[in-house]
């Protein structure tokens, strides 16, 4: 069974930075895609980063250049790294996961698992 828990999330000023994490079991990262999604309030969860299982990355036009994803398989830890944050960041950041590569990668229902969140304000 596979389970993702996220952390690192918190308030910050625009033009700050934060690192997402996110603790995966129950899976090897080498068959398995990862990507980060983000949901503010009345919107609809939105594809920010994508990471395939050969270490290909692809982000939305949004964060290109600012947020980048990696891995950590030793530790079993997804990342998001979050620079030059701006008040539109604001949102709860999920990880998912789901197997193979995933094409698209944007649309939520490609995904299996997810994790609960955790709330990034940019204020």
């Amino acid at each position: 069974h596979v389970q993702l828990v996220e952390s690192g999330g918190g308030s910050v000023q625009p033009g700050g930075s934060l690192r997402l994490s996110c603790g995966a079991s129950g899976h090897t990262y080498s068959s398995y895609s990862m990507a980060w999604f983000r949901q503010a309030p009345g919107k609809e969860r939105e594809g920010v980063a994508y990471l395939t299982i050969n270490g290909g990355t692809d982000y939305t036009y949004a964060v290109a250049g600012r947020f980048t994803i990696s891995k950590d398989n030793a530790k079993d830890t997804l990342y998001l790294q979050m620079n030059n944050l701006k008040p539109e960041d604001t949102a709860m950041y999920y990880c998912a996961t789901a197997q193979g590569y995933i094409d698209p990668w944007f649309p939520r229902a490609n995904y299996n698992y997810w994790g609960q969140g955790t709330q990034v304000t940019v204020s």
